[in-house]
């Protein structure tokens, strides 16, 4: 998450974002290696679909483009550090499958989500204790976003036992075309239709990973 953030805060959002949605390509690496999960090949042709899709929704600045975040990795520090988030990631989601299938998903998130609350509020108190006098300016922001997050983590856990890791964080990275969709109708944003491709293509991968039987 720190590694998220700082990327976010080093480059533009536009070259930065597209390398999280690298992270299931990750998986069909680390997933075999950690806890045995060998996807179909519908599976793997869903998954790079999906990344597929994923990966041109995130480009907003097209007139730069499909290559521009691969460009930014040779000078921007913001790229590095999204592309090492997403290998991170590929590995904590296999670590999130061992952990729910020696125990169970709420007991888990409830686990994971403890131990991470801790140590980044040990880094805000010495990073940004001058700054902790907005947390209750804002609580009324704060408090849904937890509970939607809850929410995610749940869900996340829950589906880890029904398939494989891959398969989630692929089906995961939906989430993409619904903010785009949710940025047109609700701020107005433009976009849509140069979208409207990328948003297909997804769609048509989670149906491919439907259709493996997993």
């Amino acid at each position: 998450m720190r590694l998220y953030i700082q990327a976010l805060s080093r480059s533009d959002l536009s070259i930065a974002l597209p390398f999280m949605t690298l992270t299931p390509l990750f998986l069909l690496v680390t997933s075999p290696i950690i806890v045995g999960e060998y996807p179909t090949p519908l599976d793997v042709l869903g998954i790079i679909i999906i990344v597929v899709g994923s990966y041109s929704l995130n480009l907003k600045e097209k007139r730069n483009g499909y290559l521009a975040p691969f460009k930014g990795l040779l000078k921007q520090q913001g790229s590095k550090l999204m592309l090492t988030a997403a290998v991170i990631n590929s590995i904590k989601s296999n670590i999130d499958k061992v952990g729910v299938q020696n125990s169970s998903p709420i007991f888990w998130a409830i686990v994971m989500n403890t131990f991470l609350a801790t140590g980044m509020g040990v880094i805000m108190l010495y990073k940004s204790k001058i700054k902790l006098n907005q947390i209750p300016k804002n609580l009324v922001s704060i408090v849904p976003i937890g509970f939607f997050q809850a929410g995610v983590i749940l869900c996340q856990m829950t589906a880890l036992e029904m398939t494989f890791v891959s398969n989630i964080i692929a089906v995961k990275r939906m989430s993409v075309l619904i903010s785009v969709i949710l940025g047109c109708l609700i701020f107005k944003e433009p976009g849509i239709q140069e979208r409207a491709v990328g948003a297909a293509i997804m769609v048509l991968g989670v149906l491919l990973i439907s259709l493996s039987g997993h």
